[in-house]
């Protein structure tokens, strides 16, 4: 019945969201190229609320908890489980504190209106999954953006989404060279619950009435603690706060 009902919901939730992707593609553009990085920032906040809101549509509510926890004037690794890709926009607009980036895949930069520009321009890299040493080059570059500009980056170490919440394997090559290289940053750990449950029935249509909760779990400074270390205590932390 659910899956009846969310049809013509999910049509006009997909509407909306279009339509803010292509108002807010030229305003990221002249905040960027007129004002400089704040105003831009201040752009993808405001469409990241947005695209928030737009999600209650949906009948979606949100649980940010703990920011209090998140240190500030210093670069932060924010590690999390990813279930959706509706766990990019909390972040990016729960977080805008902290400035987060991402480390995306290389598809995502080009062809969608807002979301490609601001991975392109707003300090964010992109990745060919394909070619190790690329990848590995790029993330260099936001771990030292980060270290130089006191930011924060995002990073989802079991690479990609799970479909069912259960969390997969973190991979260690990513978190590794930001431990290297951005040796002043805290780790955040945060875990995301029933983000998944958006995409239930695939892209469309969509799932309904489902509360997304994001957990910060205790935030802490890498330098000095061995790479083993610091990846072991942040899988625990983010998988600790997985409820399925």
């Amino acid at each position: 019945m659910q899956k009846l009902i969310s049809y013509p919901i999910s049509i006009l939730y997909y509407l909306l969201f279009g339509i803010l992707l292509c108002i807010f593609h030229p305003i990221q553009w002249i905040c960027l190229n007129v004002f400089g990085y704040e105003a831009h920032k201040k752009s993808v906040g405001l469409l990241n609320f947005f695209l928030v809101r737009n999600t209650h549509i949906l009948g979606t509510t949100y649980d940010f908890q703990n920011r209090e926890f998140v240190p500030k004037d210093v670069p932060l690794i924010i590690v999390a489980n990813h279930q959706s890709l509706y766990d990019i926009p909390a972040i990016i607009w729960f977080m805008r504190k902290w400035h987060p980036k991402f480390i995306s895949k290389k598809e995502l930069g080009k062809g969608i209106p807002s979301v490609s520009y601001n991975l392109r321009h707003g300090g964010s890299v992109l990745i060919d999954r394909k070619d190790p040493k690329q990848a590995l080059a790029a993330i260099k570059v936001m771990a030292e953006y980060i270290e130089e500009h006191k930011r924060s980056t995002v990073i989802f170490p079991e690479g990609t989404r799970s479909k069912t919440g259960i969390p997969k394997k973190f991979s260690e090559n990513g978190l590794k060279i930001l431990h290297k290289y951005a040796p002043s940053a805290y780790i955040v750990p945060i875990s995301i619950n029933n983000s998944w449950k958006m995409s239930r029935f695939g892209q469309f249509p969509m799932g309904l009435g489902n509360r997304i909760t994001f957990t910060i779990q205790e935030p802490f400074p890498i330098k000095g603690v061995p790479f083993e270390e610091v990846m072991q205590r942040t899988e625990n932390a983010v998988i600790s706060g997985i409820k399925n």
